[in-house]
Parts: structure tokens; sequence; C-alpha cells
């Protein structure tokens, strides 16, 4: 039997998993970019196709902190990617285009659902010029159906996936959550299906397309609370505290300076708090014994809980029950970033920048052994072009000039 490498062995390794992945990417905002960035980080190349006539991607211009064509959002989804301008409108792009893809393993698009098609960005049209093409769609509602021509974005998805009903207090209006979860889980999903879909095309020589709608995706979420309607009839509802739906007690506790979260996923950690708290009885509590009981009653549960968490605060709490019952100090942003093990485990990058100095932008969290990136920014409008058109479609200077005095690129 071979013996396994050893680390100083796997510390050689010089290639991320996908180098020699070519994607050519039409894509804007957050959801496509946000899932193609870390193909990126994997090694993946990423053509960003621009459209010269609009200023390039929308999240160039987001602010609050905007440059001329280029913002600091911008830069969070668009590492170690290139950037050249085409515009798909013109009758001459696909002078452009079929020769890219030709060379390429998936075009990846973001856009309305409808849109794809119009664009020649299918594998009807694009199957033609690279059998072994993969074509991806990350489409609001999909690309077929009476919704295809919508678009769509996280919060109303969100909204229409029934994400708000059960999100927040009882009392209070739906609520978002505080972050684009469709959106960035959204990404991924296309990423993922993109990356299988290339695995098989190589196999098999045969691409396809593949589809993801960000509608599709909030729906995949709703899960195991999602089969207990389907199946039983069970209807979410907000509970307080930000309580789990059924494991008793997993929540938010007030402390004397701030709060704390537990998760009594397991009985044990039940009996642990309850005896940290210095009230062993509530374990022995007929109301409490078990999971069942205790949901049945969480309504009595609950105050009883916090009357006990608000003796001490968080820092004391933490020193008292980490290692005996899952818990965490509800943290702000700036507090995450500031701790510790966000930076021992690599989470923040600093990547140098022209205008901006440095970026610091947070990592992928997927670690690769043995392998090892150096990031770059995002890339300018366009930065990349005139290196496309040379060095991969070997288009004669006079062509170059030709298409652009067209309009087909900056």
């Amino acid at each position: 039997m071979d013996k396994p490498p050893t680390q100083s062995e796997l510390k050689a390794l010089p290639h991320l998993p996908l180098e020699g992945v070519r994607i050519v990417a039409v894509e804007q905002y957050g959801a496509g970019p946000w899932g193609t960035m870390h193909l990126a980080d994997m090694g993946a190349e990423i053509i960003k196709i621009e459209n010269p006539n609009t200023g390039g991607d929308v999240a160039r211009s987001v602010p609050p902190y905007t440059i001329d064509r280029d913002s600091v959002y911008f830069q969070s989804f668009n590492r170690n990617k290139k950037s050249i301008t085409l515009n798909l409108q013109s009758p001459r792009a696909n002078e452009i285009l079929h020769p890219l893809v030709e060379t390429s393993d998936a075009v990846f698009n973001n856009l309305r659902g409808d849109i794809p098609s119009k664009l020649g960005l299918d594998y009807i049209a694009l199957g033609r010029v690279k059998p072994s093409i993969v074509c991806c769609s990350l489409s609001a509602f999909g690309r077929d159906g009476d919704r295809a021509s919508e678009p769509g974005y996280d919060y109303i998805m969100q909204a229409s996936a029934g994400w708000m009903s059960i999100t927040g207090e009882p009392d209070s209006p739906p609520q978002k959550a505080g972050l684009s979860m469709v959106d960035f889980s959204g990404g991924l999903m296309a990423a993922l299906g993109m990356v299988s879909a290339i695995l098989k095309a190589r196999d098999t020589g045969l691409g396809y397309d593949v589809d993801v709608s960000l509608f599709n995706n909030a729906i995949s979420h709703l899960s195991y609370i999602g089969a207990w309607h389907l199946t039983n009839g069970y209807h979410p509802q907000r509970w307080p505290d930000s309580s789990h739906p059924s494991q008793v007690p997993s929540q938010v506790l007030p402390t004397q300076d701030g709060w704390l979260v537990v998760m009594c996923a397991k009985e044990k950690f039940f009996q642990n708090l309850v005896t940290i708290m210095e009230e062993p009885d509530l374990a022995e509590d007929m109301r409490f014994r078990t999971f069942a009981d205790r949901l049945e009653n969480r309504h009595i549960l609950g105050p009883l809980l916090k009357n006990l968490s608000i003796r001490k605060t968080t820092t004391e709490w933490l020193d008292l029950l980490t290692g005996h019952v899952p818990c965490a100090a509800v943290n702000t942003v700036e507090e995450a970033l500031a701790d510790p093990l966000t930076k021992n485990e690599g989470m923040l990058l600093d990547i140098p920048h022209p205008e901006f100095g440095t970026v610091r932008e947070i990592a992928s969290p997927i670690k690769i052994g043995g392998t090892q990136i150096e990031h770059h920014r995002g890339p300018k409008l366009g930065e990349h072009t005139d290196e496309v058109l040379r060095d991969y479609l070997n288009l004669p200077e006079n062509k170059i000039a030709e298409l652009r005095e067209e309009g087909l690129f900056e």
C-alpha cells in the first residue's frame, strides 16, 4: 500500500483544485458574482463580461464607498477575476463571444430569466459552438414560465418564500435576515451545479443547461419546516427570543451587559445549563424533563431562564458554560471581525488597491490543504479586454480597432 503524503509533501502541492477551468461570466450585482468569486478563489479563471454602454457591473456604483466605476462593494464580490467589456447586443458580438466559448468550460449568467436565450447564452445557441460547453443561468424566477421576464432580488425572495413570516419577534412586523442569504446561497448553488456539470461534460464531451432560480433556492431552504408543513400540516410561527421552533431551550438570553445564545440540542445540554445556573431542580421538573415536555411548556421555561441569565455578565456566563453547553455572545459585526478566531482561521484578507489603498475583505471559508492563492483585487472595467482579444483569441490589432470603433468594447 502506498504511504500517504507527508505534511511537507502536502505543503509542496502547487495547484488549486479548479486551475485549468475557464468560465465566461455575464454577471452583475451580488448573487452571481458571489458564486463565481468562490470558484476563482479555488483557481478557476473567471472572465467577467461587462457592458461598455452602461458602466459595467452595477455593483461598481453601489455606495457608500465608491470611486469612478469601482466600489468596495464591487471588490467584495469580484476578487481574482478578469474583466472584459463586450456589448452582447451588437450584431457582431459573437465574433468575440463564440471564439471565447471555444476555449472555455462554461458560460455563466445571472441575468433576468428571459434574457439568456435572447443573447444566445444558452446551450441551444452555444452547444453548436462547443458541444461540451456548460451554460449556467441564475435568474429570479427561472428561464421558463410566466414570471421569467420579472426581475427579482434577495429581499423579494425572502418575502415570497415565507422567510420573513418566521423571522423576528412575534409582535413585530415581518423581518428579513440581516444578510442577503438568498443571494449568497443562490450563487453557491449555481456554482455547485456548474462545476458538477463541467465534471460530467469533461467526461462525456457533452454539456447542457444548468438552471437555478433565486425563488427555487429560497423555497429549498424551508427544508425541515417545509417538510413538517407538507407532511403534517405544521404551521410555523415566530417564537420569542429568536427561539428554535422545537428544541427548547435554544434561544437568546439577556445578561447583565448584553445577550447570550444557548443551543440545547441534546438533553445533557439542558441539564448542564440549569445546573450551572444553580437551578438543577429544573432538570427534574416534570414540565421540563424531555424535549417534548419543554416544547409544551416553553412559555413557562423561557421566563424562568431569563430571570437566571440576567444575574451575570455575558463573559461570566461564557466562562461557566463553554465546554458544557453550546453558547455564544451575540456579537456586533465589529466584535465578530475582531474575534481572534476570525484572524487565526485566515478569514481576513488585505488586498492592495490603487485607489482604496488596501481593501480588507472576508476570505472564502473553503480551505484546500496544501494550496495557497495570491489574491488580486477586483478588476477595473475592461482591464483585461486587450489581453483576452490578443492572447486568447489571437485577434490582430486592426480587427480589434475595427470592433472597438463599432462600440463592441471600450
